[in-house]
């Protein structure tokens, strides 16, 4: 059986993270052949292209997980109508510099939650527009527009049952989605 490594790119550094908590009890509907791993973002420098030939450490170690990686779920909140920029500047990195981007070809799911009735509905959009210029295969339904309400989470942390069906039919969508665009051994 064919094992999938995914990467799991949370956009938030807030330690109570909505979206870091989404993240971890979504990962739990995967099935047991897909694995998932959440990429660190906040230990890197900002992006500067004198950079480029120099990385830090912390760009190499990313740049390994997304290279390593079969597939990529980001978990973004929205900030001002779009992606926080600690997200913005992990995709520079991983992107950079030209021609040796390790994004490319990596199916992607893209999930967020938000207190606002819209959930992260323009951040998404944002982040699709981004990862189409990057040639990142995003899937495209069922999208997932999450606003916080109570029951989203049960009392341990996992998908409330009232919201289970729905991301759970997520989690299958994206499995096959990562299935469809990785080669089978």
């Amino acid at each position: 059986m064919k094992h999938y490594e995914i990467a799991v790119i949370v956009g938030s550094l807030r330690k109570d993270s909505l979206n870091r908590q989404l993240a971890n009890a979504q990962v739990k509907l995967g099935p047991p052949d897909f694995t998932f791993r959440q990429v660190q973002i906040g230990d890197l420098p900002l992006y500067n292209q004198d950079d480029d030939t120099n990385l830090a450490e912390s760009v190499k170690r990313l740049k390994i997980e997304i290279k390593t990686a079969l597939g990529l779920l980001f978990f973004t909140p929205e900030y001002n109508r779009s992606v926080p920029g600690v997200l913005k500047n992990a995709i520079d990195h991983a992107s950079r510099p030209y021609g040796e981007s390790v994004w490319v070809g990596k199916p992607a799911g893209i999930i967020g939650v938000s207190p606002g009735a819209a959930g992260t509905a323009m951040a998404q959009q944002h982040l699709r527009n981004i990862l189409a210029f990057l040639d990142v295969p995003t899937l495209g339904q069922p999208e997932t527009f999450i606003q916080l309400k109570d029951g989203l989470f049960d009392e341990d942390g996992n998908i409330g049952s009232g919201s289970k069906q729905f991301m759970q039919k997520w989690m299958n969508r994206y499995v096959a989605w990562v299935k469809q665009y990785t080669p089978c051994d």
